[in-house]
């Protein structure tokens, strides 16, 4: 509905531009919001307002022509001018109800497709080879995640670039000591702790010259294209992309193996890159170094920063692959608009890499790029969230804890179940708690984790919402009716009707501003309008004439539908009962 009132207002600016120099890009000015006090309608738009001073017009008489000039359309009941100049829009009632019974029966909840589908890059989890995934990577693997999910339903080409460390010298010592585990213990051994794997070749690095020196040599070997080097580290590779594809499915998150593009992917084109920089003059070279030297980045004392691309041993950075990295994601994927899901102390970082791509033309002026940064994790003493002892949480402990939680506060609520259904409803309670706690908060933003807060069935948590979710399926079991025609009656169905028309703008706010908070804040607030709604307009209670109940229960089944496609884009499961 939103959409359909912008699209009025563009219409009537238009009629107007042959009065008025009104600018060509307006349609991305107009903003509709949905009005707080239904008293001044349902929408309302500033955009009297904003254009008036450069129009040379009093605001509210610039919105009297934007009125006068609007389409004639019933399902507008009315538009008013209020205040200063905001133009207030009234929806015809009946319009509502039959724009609720569409989004009943349409098996997208009335998200439509979008008009104009981008080709869109999509970074983020990252983790690194023969590591396991820590703490730390489940924000920009759920956030990622749940953006993506939201692209790809409103109809964008969405490509997923898990950008894996798969590279870099401390493979020399992984290959040594894989190769040395493998003599000891034969192909066959299970190679299931990494950090104890990483801890231990590093110890042998730092201690055992004769390893180090082994070591050193075989990252020589393996940039050099070694082929007993390059299986090994192939193995490596293998060994931990498997192990993440396990936490991936265990999180419902959609990554798969052929979405690895490691760092190793770029490596020929690193050489490529640095020459055609120095040819053009982009770059330079100082004491032996490639550095590109950017006005827009400067130390404290005001000299401008050099970006090293090669270092004077012939070795290359961080910088110099994600420049490739952009370079290659706009050539390969023709790419509308890339996405970084990424620590917000890597910014200035990438900010020096996109420059240099701007100015090399590899990242041309149409192709939007955007660093999504995203806070910490931290424990309730407002650290960076660690074990007891210090050390790194690994998420599949983390995991584990949330399900042996949900075990035990099952048991205490006695609930009953067959042992596989008890089995996926604690598995999916856990993983929605887990997945929400971070979803639902600003990403921008650290936030406290707190095992009480994510698991409660009370606030804005994912318990909460599935058990809605579980409520309101429990009415059906309850009838014999189904849902029937919508009749808009009672103030709290108007409520709950105007929450559920809301949804397509929840979903296109997640997708224009990478904040699935938005979508959980919405859900949230639904959930909240529904219990109030069920306890104001009885819906199965005796004395309700058949009309009235049927109507409801489709505002019900509606409100259903919505949490159970609004968490499913959040990759949260819902339960028929909890």
């Amino acid at each position: 509905m939103k959409n359909l009132v912008a699209s009025f207002v563009l219409a009537s600016l238009n009629k107007l531009k042959a009065d008025f120099d009104i600018p060509d890009d307006i349609q991305s000015k107009i903003r509709i919001d949905r009005t707080k006090d239904k008293a001044h309608g349902d929408f309302a738009t500033n955009i009297a307002m904003m254009l008036a001073k450069p129009l040379g017009k009093n605001p509210r008489e610039l919105a009297q022509l934007i009125v006068d000039a609007l389409p004639n359309d019933e399902r507008i009941a009315k538009t008013e001018i209020a205040g200063p100049g905001f133009i207030n829009f009234f929806i015809n009632a009946n319009h509502t109800a039959s724009a609720l019974q569409a989004m009943l029966l349409d098996e997208r909840s009335g998200v439509p497709l979008t008009t104009e589908p981008q080709n869109i890059v999509v970074d983020y989890s990252a983790p690194n080879v023969a590591k396991e995934m820590a703490v730390h990577h489940i924000r920009s693997t759920v956030i990622g995640d749940a953006v993506v999910r939201v692209l790809e339903y409103l109809g964008h080409n969405v490509t997923r670039a898990n950008h894996v460390g798969d590279w870099g010298t401390q493979f020399g010592m992984l290959i040594a000591y894989l190769e040395k585990c493998e003599n000891e213990h034969g192909a066959g051994m299970d190679l299931s702790d990494f950090e104890a794997f990483y801890r231990e070749a590093k110890r042998l690095y730092d201690e055992d010259e004769e390893f180090a020196v082994k070591a050193r040599s075989y990252v020589v070997r393996l940039q050099g294209g070694d082929e007993y080097c390059y299986s090994m580290w192939q193995k490596l590779v293998k060994m931990t992309m498997d192990q993440n594809q396990a936490i991936y499915d265990r999180l419902n998150v959609t990554l798969s193996e052929k979405d690895t593009m490691g760092e190793s992917l770029y490596n020929d084109m690193l050489p490529v890159v640095v020459d055609d920089l120095l040819k053009r003059g982009i770059a330079v070279e100082d004491q032996g170094a490639v550095v590109v030297y950017l006005d827009e980045f400067k130390n404290k004392d005001g000299d401008v920063l050099g970006n090293i691309i090669r270092k004077s041993d012939g070795g290359y950075l961080y910088t110099t692959t994600d420049i490739a990295c952009v370079k290659y994601r706009v050539e390969k994927f023709k790419a509308n608009r890339l996405m970084y899901f990424i620590d917000s102390r890597q910014h200035q970082h990438l900010e020096a890499a996109w420059q240099i791509c701007r100015i090399a033309g590899y990242l041309p002026e149409n192709v939007s790029i955007e660093h999504d940064a995203f806070g910490m994790m931290l424990g309730k003493d407002g650290k960076p969230f660690k074990t007891r002892s210090g050390g790194t949480v690994k998420l599949k402990d983390l995991l584990d804890e949330a399900e042996k939680r949900v075990d035990a506060m099952l048991t205490e609520r006695g609930s009953e179940y067959d042992p596989q259904e008890r089995k996926q409803i604690l598995h999916d309670i856990a993983i929605g708690a887990v997945k929400y706690a971070d979803l639902s908060k600003n990403r921008l933003t650290d936030y406290i984790f707190d095992w009480d807060q994510m698991l409660a069935f009370e606030g804005n948590t994912a318990p909460y919402l599935q058990y809605a979710y579980s409520r309101i399926q429990s009415i059906f079991r309850k009838t014999d009716s189904v849902p029937g025609t919508i009749v808009i009656n009672h103030e709290a169905e108007e409520a709950l009707a105007n929450k559920l028309l809301s949804f397509a703008d929840a979903v296109n706010s997640v997708a224009a501003k990478a904040m699935p908070h938005l979508l959980c804040t919405y859900l949230f607030e639904l959930s909240g309008t529904f219990m109030r709604f069920y306890e104001a307009c009885p819906v199965l209670k005796q004395g309700t004439d058949e009309e009235t109940k049927v109507s409801r229960l489709a505002l019900c089944a509606l409100t259903a539908k919505v949490l159970k496609q609004g968490l499913n884009l959040l990759g949260i499961n819902v339960m028929e009962k909890m």
